[in-house]
């Protein structure tokens, strides 16, 4: 059985001016009841301490619609930040899409 997924690619910064639309367009993808939500940063090239704060409500409110979400293709920068606030250990993180899709199906 494959897993029913969706996927956001946020782009360019995720900061505070970014840090609502990024809000909404999780929103928006929970609507369609998805068991897993992707988060695609391979297009990321920023993110600040507002992004990270829209991240982690993302992620609350996956959880409470009993969704859950996974981070992929992140870059040093962005990993630097999840790891300097432990946010690493709270979001599963795969290398890239591929890797991610493969753990997932599988699992």
């Amino acid at each position: 059985m494959t897993a029913s997924f969706q996927v956001y690619e946020p782009s360019g910064m995720v900061d505070g001016t970014k840090a609502p639309r990024f809000r909404q367009e999780i929103q928006k993808l929970l609507e369609g009841n998805p068991k897993v939500i992707v988060i695609d940063f391979k297009d990321v090239t920023f993110m600040d301490s507002s992004g990270l704060g829209a991240l982690v409500l993302s992620l609350k409110t996956v959880r409470a619609a009993g969704a859950k979400l996974f981070l992929c293709s992140v870059n040093d920068q962005v990993k630097m930040l999840l790891e300097l606030t432990e946010m690493h250990r709270i979001f599963k993180i795969f290398e890239s899409r591929e890797e991610l899709e493969k753990n997932i199906m599988n699992g």
